[in-house]
């Protein structure tokens, strides 16, 4: 089987398309980095696509009235080269539902939680890591999961825990899950194209 070819969509510092570049660069990973999108012309990010010689597209969503306009351009970009999924990592934009739905079981998120638990609007970054210290939770991680119109709620795909410490601050609880994500997505993407074999076969 051939590569997925992936577009990675971020708006920020970027680590975990660094992950995927990564994972990207081992001879026997399935897939392959087509294309880095960014809202953020500013994302460092971006340079860590460049640095890989990965072409890199900035769509600044400041520059238009409406999220309609801003993907369409994104869907522009998408449309140059043959895409298999859309990753999501750190792009700080919700899609439309009607931009999602173009892209049925093909786009992927990462979320610093064991969703369902604390997922949904309003529930990204910082935010997360202080609602679990503050709930108590002895547990947490990060969720792999594909993305539909509601926020948050897509099939999730893998996993990965640990355990919440007493000690414990929102600073030092996203180190760790950021930590899990970075394992969690090229393993994510490993079965995906292990599941698209088997369905070949």
């Amino acid at each position: 089987m051939s590569d997925l070819n992936l577009a990675v969509l971020i708006s920020g510092n970027g680590s975990n398309l660094q992950a995927l570049i990564d994972a990207c660069a081992q001879s026997d990973f399935p897939a392959q980095i087509s294309v880095v999108i960014s809202n953020n012309p500013e994302a460092y990010g971006l340079h860590r696509a460049r640095d890989a010689g990965i072409k890199t597209v900035t769509i600044n969503h400041k520059d238009y009235n409406r999220r309609e306009e801003f993907e369409a351009d994104i869907q522009a970009a998408l449309d140059k080269q043959p895409i298999d999924l859309i990753c999501l990592a750190g792009f700080m934009r919700i899609l439309t539902s009607s931009f999602v739905e173009r892209w049925p079981n093909r786009i992927l998120n990462t979320h610093p939680s064991l969703l369902p638990k604390f997922g949904g609007e309003g529930m990204y970054g910082m935010n997360v890591h202080k609602a679990v210290i503050e709930a108590g939770e002895t547990e947490t991680g990060c969720s792999i999961h594909y993305v539909i119109p509601e926020v948050d709620q897509g099939p999730v795909i893998l996993q990965k825990t640990l355990d919440v410490r007493a000690e414990d601050t929102p600073e030092t609880l996203r180190e760790r899950v950021v930590a899990r994500e970075h394992a969690a997505y090229p393993e994510a993407i490993r079965l995906i194209a292990s599941e698209k074999l088997k369905k070949q076969a």
